[in-house]
């Protein structure tokens, strides 16, 4: 049995709201309409982690001043940090919590889209959503899976843009010119998602492009004052 076999409760509430949905419109729509459901019932935690964030890169020199004042007592500078993050009401962690909270329902999608049953029988102009790139034949399949993965690419060189920018800006607000070890490739890590849809049905990708559209325009909403947004893991 599948470790992912624990989601199954999860993942038959999930197909029966996408069904109920698709008795009124096409099962691509209802797909792109609950997962933007879904992510605007998570948009308070996107919005208190980007607080978070903004409050972090408003302390970063401190932090910097701090790690280099007790950089020979780690202990110091842990109880030194931990008093700033109190006394200013910032956690450390909260940036972290919106893509911790996406894993289960990430999750939940891929074991949906993944699993045969009627949805993945319906079509998006005309092919099916069980279909992979690998069995794709024709020019109207190939030109649906070309639209798919031309608009995962553009969303992955918009957050790639954006990585580069907040790692930039990381590094000069903690004067730190030479990158950390392995800090360069982060920002590829934007077009995971390109990769990952390869890997998937249709209806898959079509969820990975509607997260991806949303968690975009979403930062550049939080982060319109000009605060670099930070970069995140692939998952959308």
């Amino acid at each position: 049995m599948s470790v992912l076999a624990v989601l199954d409760p999860a993942v038959a509430l999930a197909h029966a709201v996408v069904a109920a949905v698709a008795h009124l419109v096409p099962t691509a729509l209802a797909i792109v309409l609950f997962t933007v459901a879904v992510r605007l019932a998570l948009h308070p935690l996107a919005r208190a982690a980007a607080r978070g964030e903004k409050a972090r890169a408003r302390l970063a020199p401190e932090v910097t001043a701090l790690r280099r004042k007790h950089k020979d007592r780690p202990e110091r500078l842990r109880e030194a940090l931990a008093e700033m993050y109190r006394k200013e009401q910032v956690s450390p962690f909260a940036g972290c919590l919106p893509v911790l909270v996406q894993i289960p329902f990430f999750s939940v999608m891929y074991r949906l889209f993944t699993t045969p049953d009627d949805l993945l029988d319906r079509t998006l102009f005309g092919v099916p959503l069980g279909l992979h790139v690998t069995a794709a034949h024709g020019a109207g399949q190939w030109a649906v899976f070309g639209a798919l993965f031309a608009g995962l690419a553009a969303v992955g060189v918009v957050n790639f843009r954006r990585a580069r920018r907040a790692a930039t800006a990381a590094a000069m607000a903690t004067a730190q010119p030479a990158p950390q070890p392995g800090a360069g490739l982060l920002p590829y890590l934007s077009f995971g998602s390109v990769l990952f849809a390869a890997l998937v049905p249709v209806a898959a990708a079509l969820y990975l492009l509607t997260a991806g559209v949303w968690s975009a325009a979403e930062r550049a909403w939080l982060y319109r004052d000009g605060s670099p947004a930070p970069a995140t893991l692939p998952i959308t």
